[in-house]
């Protein structure tokens, strides 16, 4: 147990050095690894997973994926983006898909925060309040 609280704590300074403009740097990520590996302290391995993870979680905060029921038209696009990069940042990148379940309306995953106005959530929710 301790060995893998002593690698968490080694991987959040990794992550901390790896993002010094508070985003993330990948060549010095990918310059910290290689140390890592070269250097190959205590619970090398430990820390490089959990590195890994954290880096994950951190650059998974900066892509937005949107999900429609029916292919959004290019001012929709720009409209959704224009949003999403005014309140989040010009450095977030974007994933359309396609989800003909949502049946109408739009889901929006950043990170771990998901903003769902679908219909398909709505009529669930409707059904969960009627008891259905």
């Amino acid at each position: 147990m301790k060995v893998k609280k002593e690698a968490l704590r080694a991987a959040r300074l990794l992550l901390k050095a790896s993002m010094p403009g508070g985003r993330v740097d990948t060549a010095r990520a990918s310059e910290l690894t290689r140390r890592i590996v070269a250097e190959k302290p205590r619970n090398a391995l430990q820390i490089l997973e959990s590195f890994r993870r954290l880096l994950r979680l951190e650059l998974d905060k900066r892509h937005a994926v949107i999900e429609s029921a029916t292919p959004l038209d290019d001012a929709a696009r720009a409209r959704v983006l224009s949003e999403l990069t005014s309140k989040f940042g010009a450095d977030l990148t974007s994933e359309f898909k396609l989800t003909p379940d949502l049946v109408g309306g739009l889901r929006i995953k950043l990170g771990s925060t998901i903003w769902d106005g679908s219909i398909r959530t709505r009529l669930e929710s409707l059904r969960t309040a009627l008891g259905v």
